[in-house]
């Protein structure tokens, strides 16, 4: 009866995570239904395109067109245009959007994310036709999506490598202990890329082309393994286009402030966890989430420096949007998990 019940309230609702490099949609009964970077491109005020579309146009635009990740460190940082990103999103999201019949949101959000910028959240979906939104820690999502059994006495430490910030969270029973977050993920990754290329080789380079080189040559260790990549870009002396091989070493060595940060969250975490949940720590392990997750060497470096099992989530890209979903299936617990002092608020007056 009660699944029965559940089933009719979220007959179409959604499980958005709303991340600072990617946009992840999961629709109750179908499953993921979008995943599109987080880009939106606009001219003269109106929507051009979003999504893959518009990352392919970063860096190559005429002066009339304007492209924009419209998050930074898993916040809104430029809320109209975030807004139009979202409406294009939900747009796309098959029969699982519709405004006869508006749906219950979940959004994820970073967990030490302020209340000012959890009401630009919720204010996103409510204006693009939510008929209620709860907000729930991005990193509790993605230890749910990970499979990981939270809701136990017991710890669990899952470790979220996004675009815009790393966090580091400890859950039992349902709730999170304690939660640390830095400012190293993906694009502060290719950020430092950019910066390499400049300063090393006097080169001019976008973040596209830093990302193609991250996934082509980085890793968590600088080690030369005699690979190298044909960067093309813009002299900062003279002002001419050229091309300069850029090493493996040379990468792990630009992504070297990142990694590093990213160690020592997760040691703070670590020197933060009580006794009793230490010890499920060391026989449980780390697991790792997120799309920086899949730096090559970050996990065996997590291990090296801290003697414990690490893990990465069976899907660690969707890992948080499927948390998201998983908590569509039951209304008391995403009551008792929301952000939110109270998800009622949340309703639309409209």
């Amino acid at each position: 009866m009660l699944g029965t019940l559940v089933s009719r309230f979220f007959a179409t609702d959604l499980a958005v995570d709303l991340g600072t490099s990617n946009t992840v949609v999961f629709a109750r009964g179908q499953g993921i239904v979008l995943d599109e970077p987080s880009v939106v491109a606009i001219r003269d005020k109106a929507l051009l395109a979003t999504g893959q579309t518009a990352k392919a146009m970063l860096g190559r635009e005429p002066g009339a067109v304007q492209v924009t990740r419209p998050l930074k460190h898993g916040v809104i940082a430029e809320p109209d245009l975030a807004q139009l990103m979202l409406d294009d999103f939900l747009r796309r999201t098959t029969s699982a959007w519709s405004r006869a019949r508006r749906p219950r949101v979940i959004i994820t959000v970073p967990s030490d994310s302020t209340p000012v910028e959890r009401r630009a959240v919720r204010d996103l979906a409510m204006h693009a036709g939510a008929r209620e939104t709860y907000l729930v820690s991005a990193t509790f999502a993605a230890a749910l999506g990970a499979g990981l059994p939270i809701q136990e006495a017991g710890g669990r430490m899952i470790v979220t490598v996004g675009g815009g910030t790393t966090e580091v969270a400890l859950l039992s029973l349902s709730g999170i202990v304690h939660c640390e977050s830095v400012r190293a993920g993906g694009d502060e990754m290719d950020d430092s890329i950019v910066a390499w290329a400049r300063k090393h080789h006097n080169l001019l380079i976008g973040a596209r082309q830093a990302e193609a080189i991250k996934l082509a040559l980085g890793s968590a260790f600088p080690v030369t393994r005699g690979r190298s990549l044909a960067v093309k870009g813009r002299d900062v002396i003279d002002g001419l286009p050229k091309t300069v091989h850029v090493t493996d070493d040379e990468v792990g060595e630009a992504l070297r402030d990142s990694v590093v940060a990213i160690v020592e969250a997760v040691r703070t975490s670590l020197e933060q966890t009580p006794p009793e949940l230490a010890g499920d720590i060391v026989e449980n392990g780390i697991v790792m989430a997120g799309g920086g997750a899949l730096l090559p060497g970050l996990a065996d470096l997590l291990h090296r420096e801290t003697g414990l099992p690490v893990t990465l989530a069976p899907e660690p890209l969707s890992a948080t949007a499927l948390g998201g979903g998983k908590l569509l299936d039951s209304l008391a617990v995403l009551e008792r998990v929301s952000v939110d002092a109270n998800p009622k608020a949340a309703t639309s007056s409209r």
